[in-house]
């Protein structure tokens, strides 16, 4: 007796959707959930690094109003960069360098 072959290729196609989901699609999310919650809790003074590799300190955050549909990404953000100011999208911050407490340097 042959099993049902539709049933042997659904199988098949839902084997190849559950790989795909928890190697590709799941640790994407989560990494994006991860750096949303990074860039909410930006401050002013912090030092960051944009996408494009520009690194500055926080000066000021201007707050979008309106719908809150992507989630305050598209805030415009003003950074310090050597002697040049800068405003980009909240969006577009990869990473964000805390600045060291004066008393953590001298505690080596």
């Amino acid at each position: 007796m042959q099993g049902n072959p539709i049933l042997g290729s659904i199988f098949m196609y839902g084997a190849i959707f559950a790989i795909f989901y928890f190697v590709l699609i799941r640790p994407q999310s989560t990494q994006r959930k991860k750096h949303d919650e990074m860039v909410r809790n930006l401050k002013k003074g912090d030092e960051i690094v944009t996408n494009g590799g520009l690194v500055g300190e926080v000066l000021f955050i201007k707050e979008r109003s309106g719908d809150d549909k992507a989630g305050g990404m598209e805030d415009r953000v003003t950074i310090k960069s050597g002697d040049t100011r800068v405003i980009i999208e909240r969006g577009r911050i990869a990473k964000i360098n805390r600045p060291v407490a004066a008393s953590n340097v001298n505690a080596g």
